[in-house]
């Protein structure tokens, strides 16, 4: 027997329809999952600053994360393992006047694309970029991760980790980021702020998620259900501003330093890119990407 879905009224709509594919929905995500909060603030951070969403584009890579591009009704892209930072940037280059945020995972940004990550920080290219660390490989099977911490299991460390992790706030900073962030999936409020800076901020921005993974990180770690790691990042996390980043390593189940550690101000990509020409071919060079609303 068929069954006639019933179509969305004012009335029972929802209230971030406007932001996400309906017809997609429900998700493929695992109950208890830190997606639905990071999406939430991505979403809610977007309408409060009121942009053109037809200027805004989502490019993501592989793993859980890497979905929330397919979920977005804005331009995006889901691209191939560790590539989502070199197709935004093209993405940037060849549409200045576009808000391109990349959303992704902390092993397709710091593990196979951790190269294009250190590089487009690097070059200060005007991107967002917002990263869910759930430390571990959540959609291939729970194996150890760049960003999973010491002693802690996984799939492939049954006895524990014994890699030292990156701090990916450190990472991003020392490789030149203008606007680094870190907040818990629990913390929405001041995630959705965060976002809101870095969409705005010029240069390379950099927003983590500390996210729960419940099917496999805390499973295999017996840390308990989704809401048990939102209970620990309660009782856990260390709001400390401007923090001095090597104090921002995450230890097994220890506490979570959170917080805006950076907010500076230098030359974008594009600025360099302009000034350099000016030098070289004076007043015949027209500057690229000036006056098409450039972020």
């Amino acid at each position: 027997m068929s069954v006639k879905l019933e179509q969305p009224t004012v009335e029972n709509a929802h209230p971030m329809e406007n932001l996400l594919r309906m017809d997609r929905i429900p998700h493929i995500w695992c109950p208890t999952c830190g997606l639905g909060t990071a999406i939430t603030a991505l979403a809610t951070g977007l309408e409060q600053l009121d942009l053109d969403l037809n200027k805004v584009a989502v490019v993501s890579g592989i793993g859980c994360t890497g979905r929330v591009a397919g979920y977005m009704k804005l331009d995006s892209f889901h691209t191939t393992h560790g590539r989502s930072m070199p197709f935004a940037v093209g993405l940037k280059i060849a549409r200045p006047d576009m808000k391109v945020i990349v959303f992704s995972g902390d092993g397709d940004l710091s593990s196979i694309g951790g190269n294009h990550f250190i590089h487009t920080a690097r070059r200060n290219v005007d991107l967002t970029v917002i990263c869910v660390n759930n430390f571990i490989y959540a959609m291939t099977g729970g194996q150890v991760a760049p960003t999973t911490p010491l002693t802690a299991k996984s799939s492939t460390s049954p006895f524990g980790n014994y890699e030292h992790p990156f701090s990916l706030p450190l990472l991003a900073a020392s490789s030149g980021a203008t606007y680094v962030a870190r907040w818990t999936a629990l913390h929405i409020r001041r995630l959705t702020t965060a976002i809101k800076e870095a969409i705005m901020k010029p240069g390379f921005s950099f927003v983590e998620i500390v996210a729960p993974c419940s099917t496999l990180y805390a499973r295999l770690n017996k840390l308990g259900s989704g809401l048990d790691l939102m209970k620990f990042y309660h009782e856990n996390s260390v709001i400390k501003h401007g923090a001095d980043l090597k104090d921002t390593e995450i230890d097994f189940q220890k506490k979570i330093v959170v917080g805006k550690f950076v907010d500076i101000e230098k030359p974008t990509y594009i600025d360099c890119l302009n000034e350099g020409n000016k030098r070289v071919f004076g007043d015949k060079y027209k500057p690229y990407g000036v006056g098409n609303g450039d972020k």
